[in-house]
This record gives structure tokens, sequence and C-alpha cells, in this order.
């Protein structure tokens, strides 16, 4: 329980009841007492404190192939993975920017390592070891960002993916998908989208907690400090990637514990708790618990999982040559120092970008978590910009380091490279402007910190999503020059045929039992042949919806006519069959048919369309195309 409670508040553990007094028998040697765990970090993970007059790291602007020299920054290689040995082997010129660097250098390089491990160390002040602490979950929310930005840049390659079907079998699964939830709203008409939930976590599921992401003893370990929500319409038009902070407010779900260092589910059962940050949920109960606050909250069927800790996101800079990002003004951090000495536009090596994307208290910023989302999107619409651009994809050193990186650090449920492939390739020739970000809204904070979510604005976004609706800041292609745009086609011409030769097939989408008995019983009144009675594959949907193949329009048109308001949609695998797909709108009611041989036209779904719901006036939103000094 009192680990609960430090994950769910993120304040310290409550003391429990005094223990009843013990002989100690001889004392032992006195040592500094640690509450806070912090005299723990210091033994281990802390950085020592700055020394007078070391440089501050600054952007470098890289050749396109030029290696950064770790070793004048006191860095270190670490030993090869024998696991990437599989995949093509780094040129030599390019070995080091190859090679994930150990996260002991990146955490000291702005300082120099002075560290001393002596028993003598006096213990911290409350005031430091809060500091440190900060310091430290600072450190780690970054690499998790920066490991979300490099996966949403691979997942778009496409070509990417030929040299991971070696791997196939390498990558860590987990399970993470509720693919049956009744959260999900219209199945039906999600078909063919794509809905990715990629999280970023401070370490990797089963890798030991080595790289000074903190454990779960200080309520920090394993925590998802990044989640985004990527969705990929049917018609793969455009990419719309959702982010969430991490100290949103969300009501958890009963759930299995996890351990993050061994990527399983304990015995442990979590009862329903409100007031949970969403970081805290998936400490707790993982990518399952996470992936069922997020599909209540969004409405959408996520399909696919990908999790990747930090540990790789600085090889996977480098080894594209570096980032480059566009600033107004210096970038200067009142816990990092100076990340960027000079305003205008500059590349970014692996340790420069983890600190620009990590920064949470920079001056002339205010709004912390989410003026950091900003500047995270911004440089992914950059990193996306390199990462799909030909220097990279046909590069195949830079890409075969980059994709080594990433199958080292990753951990997925119903994610295959064959699927990523094709997805891929479906979004070779996407324009940046088609790519955009949102960021989750919110009305200020609980007592804890929480940050509260505006609900219904939530639900709108997402309802704008599913519906295909245009977002703030997309930026579609121009129109071909020409006079004006050619009329959409009209509805095909129609008979409408005997009811008598149609055999109909009842599903019941509309959640109310005994719905399709009953709509059965009217069809076979107004003469139609009825195939089957059931319920709906697709789960509930909202619209009544008539369902044929090829060749049968009309007999799904005279369906069609006894339902009001029903739209159609062909569907491949129904041969003769007209399928009803009974929505929540059905009235129980089915009409006379239009009279065999008369005109009946097909509806129009366009026409049918609901109205455009309405977006918050101050949704954050980024797109790819955007570039902030223009």
């Amino acid at each position: 329980m009192n680990e609960e409670y430090a994950l769910r508040t993120g304040g310290p553990v409550p003391p429990g009841p005094a223990a009843p007094p013990v002989d100690p028998g001889p004392a032992p040697a006195a040592t500094p007492a640690d509450p806070t765990g912090a005299q723990r970090a210091a033994a281990g993970n802390r950085a020592a404190p700055p020394v007078a007059g070391a440089a501050q790291p600054t952007a470098v602007h890289l050749a396109p192939d030029a290696p950064v020299d770790r070793r004048a920054r006191g860095g270190r290689a670490p030993a090869a993975d024998p696991a990437t040995d599989q995949l093509l082997p780094m040129p030599d010129d390019e070995s080091e920017l190859g090679t994930s660097a150990s996260v002991a250098d990146a955490e000291h390089h702005h300082e120099p390592d002075t560290q001393d491990d002596s028993d003598d160390e006096p213990p911290l002040s409350r005031l430091a070891a809060s500091k440190l602490r900060r310091r430290r979950r600072t450190r780690t929310a970054a690499r998790a960002t920066g490991s979300i930005c490099a996966v949403l840049a691979l997942l778009m390659t496409g070509v990417g993916w030929n040299y991971l079907r070696a791997t196939d079998n390498g990558f860590t699964q987990v399970a993470a998908l509720d693919e049956n939830s009744a959260d999900i709203v219209d199945p039906g008409g999600q078909l063919g989208d794509e809905n990715f939930l990629i999280v970023g976590t401070d370490t990797r599921a089963g890798v030991d907690a080595q790289l000074g992401a903190g454990t779960t003893e200080d309520a920090e370990g394993a925590r998802s400090d990044t989640v985004m929500l990527v969705h990929i319409p049917a018609d793969r038009s455009r990419v719309v990637a959702v982010s969430y902070p991490r100290d949103l407010d969300v009501s958890r779900p009963e759930c299995e514990g996890w351990d993050n260092e061994k990527a399983k589910y304990t015995d442990t059962t979590f009862e329903p708790a409100m007031g949970d940050k969403l970081n805290a949920t998936y400490a707790l109960g993982g990518p399952k618990c996470l992936t069922k606050v997020i599909q209540k909250m969004s409405g959408l069927k996520i399909g696919h999982f990908i999790g990747i800790d930090f540990s790789g996101f600085q090889s996977m800079v480098d080894t594209i040559g570096g980032v480059e990002v566009c600033t107004n003004r210096p970038l200067i951090d009142d816990e990092l120092g100076t990340i960027l000495a000079q305003p205008g536009r500059q590349k970014l090596n692996g340790p420069v970008a983890l600190d620009y994307v990590r920064a949470r208290h920079v001056q002339g910023e205010e709004r912390s978590d989410y003026d950091r989302i900003h500047r995270q999107q911004l440089f992914l619409s950059s990193l996306l910009r390199g990462a799909l651009s030909s220097k990279v994809l046909f590069d195949l050193g830079k890409l075969n380091g980059f994709i080594n990186a990433f199958s080292s650090h990753a951990f997925m449920d119903h994610v295959s490279t064959k699927d990523l492939l094709m997805l891929g390739r479906s979004m070779q020739k996407m324009d940046a402007g088609a790519i955009t970000f949102l960021t989750v809204p919110t009305a200020g904070t609980t007592s804890y910190g929480n940050e509260i979510p505006r609900e219904s604005d939530i639900k709108a976004i997402f309802q704008a999503i599913i519906d295909d609706q245009p977002l703030p800041g997309e930026k579609k292609a121009p129109a071909a020059p020409s006079s004006e745009a050619p009329p959409p086609p009209a509805p095909p011409k129609l008979q409408a045929v005997d009811p008598s030769t149609v055999s109909v097939q009842v599903s019941n989408a509309s959640g109310v039992s005994g719905m399709a008995g009953t709509a059965a019983t009217a069809f076979a009144g107004q003469g139609f042949q009825i195939y089957s009675v059931g319920n709906y594959d697709g789960g509930d949907v909202d619209t009544t919806t008539v369902r044929y193949s090829s060749g049968h329009e009309a007999a799904a048109a005279t369906v069609a006519s006894s339902l009001p308001g029903a739209t159609m949609e062909e569907s491949p695998d129904l041969g003769s069959i007209v399928e009803v797909a009974l929505g929540s709108d059905f009235s129980g009611t089915v009409n006379a048919p239009t009279e065999f041989g008369s005109p009946v036209t097909a509806p129009d779904p366009s026409a049918q369309s609901a109205e455009p719901v309405a977006l918050p006036s101050d949704l954050e939103h980024v797109n790819a195309a955007d570039e902030l000094c223009k």
C-alpha cells in the first residue's frame, strides 16, 4: 500500500506505526540517515556538483557523416552488443555514432566526474535531496521522450523495416491490448485505421536498471514518462499524434501488477482508484493498464503497442547525422544549464538533443510540461523530416545504426516488421504538412499536482480524429490549377428488387439486448428472407449500416429503403447476403421497402455525415511542416 501511495502521489511514503522497542545489541558504526532514498542515489547515480569554469555543452554543427568524438566529453564507448551482429555492421568511420553511449556518460556531460563514493560523504539536506530527485526525474523523462521521437520516425520510414525482418523474434513481447473493450467508439467505423500507443519508459523491459534511471524504491522507476497515441486513418491521408502529460489525472481500472524489469505481470492485483497520475498507472499496471486508460479516454481502438527505453536515443540521433532545430532565442535551463547558446538554425548531436527535449525549467518558459511537449513536437517534426529524407533512407550505414539502436531497446504487442513495412510504404509520399501533433488539454491541477483533463474537449478532439475532420494546423497540399473542382459523382441509379429474393443477416450492434430478433421479425413482415440473427462482429455502432458485396447494390439499396437514416457500406466477404448492422439509432421500426421495379437510390454517405464537432479554441498543435524560425 505504501508503494502504491508513493507512486500515485509522487511524494514520500508516510511513516507507518512505530515498531515496539527491542534490544539492539552492540551498536554498529554510525551511518547517515537516508529516509528519502537520496543517499542511495548519491552512492550510485548522482552526478557531482558543477566545477567552476567547466564548459557547458552546446549545439554542434555536424557534417552529414561526421562522427561525434565522445572522448572529448569524457565519454566511454560501451562494449559491442552481440545481439546486433545479425544486422549489417556499421562502417568504421561511423562506429561511435552507431553505438549507444553509456548513460553514465550522458548523465555527466555537463560536469566532470569528481564524485567520491567513500563512506565519509555527509548526508544530504532535505532541500538538496529534493533537488537531486527532481534532476533525476528530469533526466529520466527526457530520455523516454527522445525515444518516442525516434520510434515514430522509424515507424514512418517503411523501407527501414526490411532490416528488421530477422529481428522479429528478438523483440520483447508484452501483453498490452484490449481490442474488445466496450470503450471503443464505433469499432466498425474504425476498420482499416491504425492506432499505435507509443510509450517512452525510463528502463527497458527485461534489462537491469543500470543506466541511472532510478528504481521503484524511489517511486520513480519504470514509469511511462512520455505517452503518445498515433492515429493513421484507413486512407493513409494523414498522421495525428496526441501527446499526454505524464502527470495527467486519471481513474485507474483494476489492473494486474507489472514488473518492468522482467517484462512480466505479477500476481498482485491493484483495485480501481481515482486520482492516479498517468505515469503512476503504468508503473503499477504496465502496458495493459495504460492501454485501458488511454482507450477509455480516446475511444480509439488501439491495435499496436510500442514501448522503448531511453538508452538508445543519443545513438539514434547521432547515427542520422544529428537533428536540425531552430530557435528564436538561446535555450538556458535552470537545472541543465546552457543548452543552446545562440538563437537560429543549428544541428544537435545526441547529448544536446537529449537536453533539448528534456528541459523543464527553461528561462522564459512558464508552462513547464506544456512548453516541453511543444518543444518535443517541434523536435519530432524535424526528426521525421530528417529520417524520411533520402540521406537516411538510402544510406545503409545510417539506416542500419538507427534500426540497431531501436531493436535493442523496444518491447511491443501486435507489431511485426511485415505490417510496419506495408504501413510505412503506404505513407512514403505523405507530405510533412499532413502530420499533426496535438496535446491533451487540461485545466489546472489537483492538490497532488495532477493535471486535470478537460474531458468534454478531449472527447471532441478524438471524435474529430475518428471522423477524419480537419484539424488545426493541418497543411493540405495546394490544389492543382483548374477552373472549379468537378462535382461529386451522383449516386448510382438502381431498381428495387423483390424483397423475397433478398437474404438478410440481421446483426445487433445497438447495445440493446434482443434488438436483432425484433428487427428480424419486422424484416420478415416486409417480405425479406432472414438468413441469420446474431451480434455484429464489429461491436456496437451509432448508425445503422447496410453492408453488401459488389454486384448486390440494388438488393442492399432495397433493404436500406426500409431503414430511414441508414448508410451503405461495401464489404467483400458477404457474397449474396445483405447484412444489416443495427446501430444505436435504430428505432425498432422497419418500413415497407421501395416497390419492386421502381427507381431506388443508394444513400449518399457524404450527405448523412454528422456536423463537425467544435474543437477547443486553445488546442495546442504543431504541424510537422512548421519551422519555428520562419
